[in-house]
């Protein structure tokens, strides 16, 4: 009997530690730190760069550095000098109107729980739930919110272990997880685009996270890709180009001089750079050899990146040098 008794108070002992280390993970709670599981190694931004950001020969990844110049191209850098704009970068360190400069994202690992997400219209924009990647998706819910929840409100999470990332367009918490007007999916080894005709966390259908201009990147020494870049509504046409999917309400109607999603620019080569600074000439390096992409409406020639306290935001005041006319556009395909 006493061997009995043993065998009981142990096995309820056994039950009880069990059900005191259940392996489901609270959620955590808002803040701007990156959630983690426990058993989870802690992946940092760095490790984003560990890791393909598309394949090598993805349009993200291409040399257009030889590439022919679009015969509209001076029609078309015309049209973009109106109002004589100049390159801006969007992203920087510290803060503006109490917000993070640019678009900020997250490293995750494998084995982030993933929570559920709702697709909706509201205030801001409608719901393309239709265009949409379904959830779940690994997004701790205190991953920063771009510009504290205003304007695009973009939000994104890297998966370093699967090599994957989500993005999400008008995004806000809920108690679960996260609502949003549209989100997407990409693999990083794959050049899988959006099917035809349908958005992204971006208007163009492409990922942000690829034409992002990271500080983590460009502590390496190189950009090796594309950057993305925003114009205003009146001087986007309502088209879209490869490797863009998908087309938004532009205001340029003028078949002369088309301005659509997905159009890439390059800065020429003859633009000296040597009264830059180091990490201005990375990032200027890049235009000259990946160019910068279309894929949102914006703020005119605002070029785009994610926040950093290493950024000098006075060092990045200097690309304001350079206007539209020190571009050129790269020969497009079949415009949609």
């Amino acid at each position: 009997m006493k061997n009995n008794q043993l065998i009981m108070v142990l096995t309820a002992m056994v039950l009880a530690s069990c059900q005191s280390t259940s392996s489901e993970e609270p959620l955590p709670t808002a803040s701007h730190s990156t959630a983690r599981v426990a058993s989870c190694p802690a992946p940092t931004l760095a490790d984003v760069e560990q890791i393909p950001i598309f394949p090598a020969d993805n349009p993200w990844n291409k040399d257009v550095s030889k590439s022919l110049i679009d015969q509209r191209s001076p029609a078309i850098i015309a049209l973009l000098a109106q109002q004589s704009p100049r390159l801006k970068a969007n992203f920087g360190s510290g803060l503006w109107e109490g917000a993070p400069i640019g678009v900020p994202y997250v490293a995750v690992c494998g084995n982030q729980p993933k929570v559920p997400i709702t697709f909706r219209a509201d205030d801001y924009d409608g719901n393309y739930g239709n265009e949409s990647d379904p959830g779940p998706y690994p997004i701790p819910l205190n991953a920063p919110v771009e510009n504290n929840g205003a304007d695009d409100s973009h939000v994104i999470a890297v998966d370093v272990t699967n090599k994957k990332v989500y993005e999400l367009y008008n995004a806000s918490r809920t108690t679960t997880g996260w609502a949003a007007s549209s989100g997407a999916v990409f693999d990083l080894t794959s050049n899988a685009r959006r099917p035809e005709g349908w958005t992204s966390a971006d208007a163009s259908g492409l990922s942000i996270l690829a034409g992002l201009v990271r500080h983590e990147e460009v502590k390496t020494g190189i950009i090796d890709h594309a950057i993305r870049f925003t114009l205003r509504k009146s001087k986007v046409s309502p088209n879209y180009v490869f490797p863009a999917s998908h087309k938004v309400k532009g205001g340029n109607l003028s078949g002369q001089a088309p301005t659509p999603m997905g159009m890439r620019l390059r800065l020429k080569a003859n633009i000296d750079l040597s009264s830059y600074s180091p990490k201005n000439r990375i990032i200027l390096n890049a235009m000259k050899k990946y160019g910068i992409i279309l894929t949102d409406i914006g703020s005119d020639f605002f070029i785009t990146g994610a926040p950093d306290p290493a950024w000098n935001n006075s060092e990045l005041t200097q690309l304001g040098k350079l206007r539209a006319t020190d571009f050129e556009v790269i020969q497009m395909g079949a415009i949609k």
